[in-house]
């Protein structure tokens, strides 16, 4: 089943903040906060939602196809992606505009403060869904605020099911902005800081959500995830890491397992448990993309993780 991924692409630059961000941030200056961060440890890495997500759903054996709007910049990006086996062919090079930029900064707390460029993705609506063909299924994750509105009203008008995927792109939202997006969409999917976002904004309950969707999927980090369907909620268990080595790009691969399971039409529990085992597989590795593994030992591990077999992964 072939998954159009409507997001950003960017490129990440990381650094490492060894000490703690609450220790330097006082709580009774934030409205005049001047704060400086040495970071010694430093990394460029290619990244973005779409990036991410495509790149996870490729590895666990899943055919993302993903939908972008990038810049004159995206050259040694192309190339990775090609190298990957993942298809170029719904980027669309904006050649006024740069590919969008993420600065990162990480502490020892895996607390994250990210400063973002979008670059060319404020032209993402210029990207059509009708465009790809033989779609079955879709995700809109964080992109140009146009771009986001449009593809899903062009998502819901093919009858093409979708998980909504806000993330950092929350904020351009109002609470009928996002009640729209919801009852558009198939499935809804955020972590748990934008769960409370959400639901101030709309007004909504995680059940009263879950009720307007098929399934509400909410992310709770080293606590494992939640998944609130019409009639029951899923308490999905964080999937054991031999280390903890970089947050960046987690949320994104639980994304791709989702997705995985989605087109696979595996339940809830094993869709989850999926989705859990690629954010932690993730999170061994530093940046988003460096992380590989073959169906073979995904499969394997799971068996180890959570005590059954996967059939799903051939």
């Amino acid at each position: 089943m072939t998954a159009l991924i409507c997001g950003s692409y960017a490129f990440d630059t990381v650094m490492v903040f060894p000490d703690q961000f609450k220790k330097h941030i006082l709580a009774d200056k934030t409205h005049m906060i001047n704060v400086s961060f040495l970071v010694p440890e430093m990394r460029k890495e290619f990244g973005g939602c779409a990036g991410n997500i495509a790149y996870n759903l490729n590895l666990i054996g899943g055919n993302p196809l993903p939908m972008a709007t990038v810049g004159k910049d995206f050259g040694t990006y192309a190339q990775w992606m090609e190298k990957c086996g993942i298809s170029t062919t719904h980027i669309k090079i904006i050649e006024n505009a740069y590919t969008g930029q993420a600065f990162i900064t990480t502490d020892l707390d895996d607390n994250q403060i990210t400063a973002f460029h979008p670059g060319a993705m404020g032209s993402a609506h210029e990207n059509k869904v009708s465009d790809a063909k033989n779609i079955e299924i879709g995700i809109i994750s964080p992109d140009g605020r146009d771009g986001m509105i449009e593809h899903a009203r062009q998502f819901k008008e093919a009858n093409i099911p979708f998980i909504f995927d806000p993330g950092q792109g929350l904020p351009m939202f109002d609470g009928n902005d996002l009640k729209t997006f919801i009852d558009q969409a198939t499935w809804v999917t955020v972590n748990d800081y934008e769960a409370e976002m959400l639901q101030q904004r709309t007004g909504l309950t995680p059940h009263e959500i879950a009720e307007r969707v098929d399934a509400y999927i909410v992310t709770l980090g080293g606590e494992g995830s939640h998944i609130y369907t019409t009639k029951h909620r899923y308490e999905i268990p964080a999937a054991d890491t031999s280390e903890l080595s970089d947050p960046t790009g987690c949320g994104d691969a639980y994304r791709a397992g989702i997705l995985f399971g989605l087109s696979n039409d595996l339940d809830w529990e094993t869709t989850g448990r999926i989705a859990s085992l690629c954010g932690a597989i993730k999170i061994e590795t530093h940046g988003p993309q460096n992380h590989s593994y073959s169906k073979a030992e995904f499969a394997a591990r799971y068996e180890k993780t959570f005590g059954k077999k996967l059939h799903a992964i051939a």
